[in-house]
């Protein structure tokens, strides 16, 4: 009896150690509540300096241009690593070693469709282990130990993401780019959709993991009898887009609650169509997580004309707040605001001010009177852009920067477009974005990246009457120029040029790409055929004529709603890429959510060329978002240095750091295996207009 006691206790022993040994990174953002926070602490603020490379797989999807990246925050469980290429395949490696055990192509007999994709979902019941994820307008179900299809799931294991919407949306552009989250045994799934006026809308639905029949569907566009349907035009829900959740979920599982970061409402940035408050844009919404059912919300913009979209899951976080702990909802924006909501109620544990800003002057348009501003904490991205801001480190630049800036709209944040141009600060792409923060549990204490790029919107008239090449222009204008700019010049790093296509595709490769999108550019099979053949003519400079003008594009047929649209996306910077604001051009941010105040706040990466002239780091541009640990770390990429770095959660300060061999616009990930701890991150780079790559590289401490 006493050997078998022994023995059972040595089995015991062995289990627990092994349990000890590994640590998993099972969920998109670490755990349900997003807070991206290990308690791993082996890589630690002693040892950190002598971190190195552990292994590094190529997904041998390089890129072949700027659109196609690797945004991926991959997954590990059970010491496998999951997560997807630039090309939208989905892989399973051996975590320990980089070593590929399958690898998935869902456009192995079909046309690619390129998007974003920031990761996998996984789900098991006892042997059955599934990944589900989303590739073009399908979801998939893959067994998790082969990648093999699970047939019994959906259509032999496929859901096409343009049914089950409520409305007939063939033809249009939905996709998804940020994983589902699980509540049970429901798949709960966001999208992303067009911005133009040919949206679909963004409603949340939940999948069953089993079967794939749809259990519920959030209407985030109410219609008659629902919630919020007062805050629109009576028939807008019938032709209103967007208000889509994009940038994931966070779920309390213990109060079966799961927390909805919303878009905003299509077209972005002229709303005759849909005067009003326009829930539930650009909100925070509350959802029982079994049922669907709206439990609260709290809206950041109304009416929202900045494409304001929540960025980042919201970080479900536990504060200390006047002797008490309060279980709390933290969210980032673009706007560089943090807002704090008890998580019961949606309340803000801080005021929150509905300060007045100014009226459009575009015909038809009623912009909100007031924006809800918190009063703590303060932004972590400047609020004003003056003329005393410009950047003179280049002082041949400064002339152009002085001269932009005093023909646009100027002043405060939320100064609707205009045909004159607004300078939009913080810039489309935030304050805040995709890559999320991080949240200390043992501190209270949120970590964000934040940009701090200026941006210039200008709206024109669409016009497009009188003749056919005018007509096909209104076509180009609606469709094209938001991206690609009027003069089909398009922006300095996302969309590319227009102009000469003809040396780079042929007509029938522009076809294929209307058809089915690629990279950034989503499907625009909805133009109608004679109308896209048209189009193409004109991107080549084809002259076309009145006499062959199709029936769907005779004068009269001109979309009253949308007389405007804007020129592209156009960053403020100079022929360097040099922001036209003085530094700090992108910066990490410590947060102290007990107090609202912010321990430190640093540069977060640095121009070479300009170190080299002896000026401090200035920060940069960043996409990626960082995690912390309880070895007292933040890593975090991001930064278009193409660096990867650790940096002491406690003072701000770079305590070791390495060049990617891409740049890494990418969460990283951390975890354990076999008591080994790894850091990986996902180098693709091409944001920014850096070089691409195909990398996912692990470091860990020498043996």
């Amino acid at each position: 009896m006493r050997k078998l006691l022994y023995f059972l206790l040595l089995i015991f022993c062995l289990s627990c150690t092994k349990k000890d040994n590994n640590k998993d990174w099972p969920i998109y953002g670490g755990d349900s509540k997003a807070n991206r926070y290990s308690s791993l602490d082996q890589i630690n603020t002693d040892n950190v300096k002598q971190l190195e490379v552990a292994w590094e797989f190529h997904t041998e999807d390089n890129p072949v241009d700027s659109a196609a990246e690797i945004q991926c925050h991959p997954i590990v469980v059970n010491g496998t690593l999951f997560g997807t290429t630039s090309k939208l395949k989905a892989f399973a490696l051996d975590a320990a070693t980089g070593k590929r055990k399958w690898i998935f192509d869902p456009f192995k007999n079909s046309e690619p469709q390129i998007h974003a994709s920031r990761g996998v979902t996984y789900w098991e019941e006892g042997e059955d282990k599934r990944i589900l994820y989303t590739a073009g307008s399908n979801l998939y179900c893959l067994d998790a130990s082969t990648g093999n299809l699970i047939k019994s799931f959906g259509n032999e294991g496929i859901i096409s993401l343009l049914e089950g919407l409520d409305k007939d949306v063939s033809g249009l552009y939905v996709i998804n780019t940020t994983p589902g989250i699980v509540y049970k045994d429901l798949l709960i799934l966001g999208s992303r959709v067009s911005e133009n006026s040919d949206a679909a809308p963004g409603h949340v639905r939940a999948f069953d993991i089993k079967t794939g029949k749809r259990k519920w569907i959030f209407h985030t566009i109410p219609g008659p009898g629902e919630y919020g349907h007062e805050t629109w035009p009576k028939d807008a829900y019938k032709k209103i887009g967007g208000v889509n959740v994009w940038s994931g979920f966070s779920l309390d599982e213990e109060r079966g609650m799961v927390f909805l970061p919303t878009g905003s409402p299509s077209y972005d940035f002229y709303g005759k169509n849909r005067l009003g408050e326009n829930l539930f844009g650009n909100c925070i919404v509350a959802l029982n997580a079994e049922t669907g059912k709206r439990m609260w919300h709290f809206q950041t913009v109304h009416h929202d004309l900045w494409d304001r979209d929540l960025p980042c899951q919201p970080s479900l976080v536990t504060v200390e707040h006047n002797g008490k702990k309060i279980d709390a909802v933290a969210q980032a924006t673009k706007s560089g605001f943090v807002f704090l909501l008890d998580r019961e109620t949606g309340k803000p544990l801080w005021p929150v001010e509905e300060k007045p800003f100014p009226e459009s002057d575009l015909p038809g348009e009623v912009a909100w009177p007031t924006q809800p501003v918190p009063s703590v904490p303060e932004p972590f991205a400047r609020q004003e852009f003056k003329e005393g801001d410009l950047n003179n480190l280049v002082p041949d630049s400064y002339p152009e920067f002085l001269e932009k800036f005093k023909k646009s709209k100027t002043g405060s944040i939320f100064i609707p477009p205009s045909k004159q141009g607004t300078l939009i600060f913080p810039g489309f792409d935030g304050g805040a974005e995709w890559g999320g923060n991080a949240f200390d549990p043992a501190s209270n204490v949120l970590y964000l990246n934040s940009n701090e790029m200026p941006w210039i919107l200008t709206m024109v008239d669409v016009g497009g009457s009188g003749n056919e090449v005018s007509k096909i222009q209104k076509t180009y204008t609606l469709n094209c120029a938001p991206c690609h700019g009027i003069d089909r010049m398009g922006d300095q790093h996302a969309f590319p040029s227009l102009v000469k296509i003809g040396e780079k595709y042929s007509k029938e490769d522009v076809r294929r790409i209307i058809n089915s999108g690629k990279g950034r550019m989503p499907s625009f099979k909805q133009i109608p055929e004679e109308e896209k053949k048209r189009l193409i003519d004109y991107l080549f400079e084809v002259e076309t004529t009145i006499a062959s003008r199709p029936k769907e594009m005779k004068e009269g047929t001109e979309d009253k709603a949308f007389p405007y649209v804007h020129t592209g996306y156009h960053r403020f910077v100079d022929k360097n890429g040099y922001p036209a604001i003085k530094p700090p051009w992108g910066t990490l941010n410590a947060l102290d959510l007990n107090t609202g105040k912010y321990l430190w706040r640093v540069p977060l990466g640095e121009f070479p060329e300009l170190s080299k002239k002896g000026i401090p780091p200035t920060g940069t541009e960043n996409y990626g978002g960082p995690i912390v640990t309880a070895g007292g770390l933040v890593f975090i990429g991001a930064t278009k240095d193409e660096m990867f770095r650790a940096i002491d959660k406690n003072t701000g300060k770079v305590l070791w750091q390495t060049k990617l061999p891409a740049g890494g616009y990418a969460t990283p990930t951390t975890y354990a295996v076999n008591g080994k701890q790894y850091v990986v991150i996902a180098a693709g780079g091409t944001k920014m207009g850096t070089k691409p790559g195909d990398s996912y590289i692990a470091f860990s401490l020498p043996d």
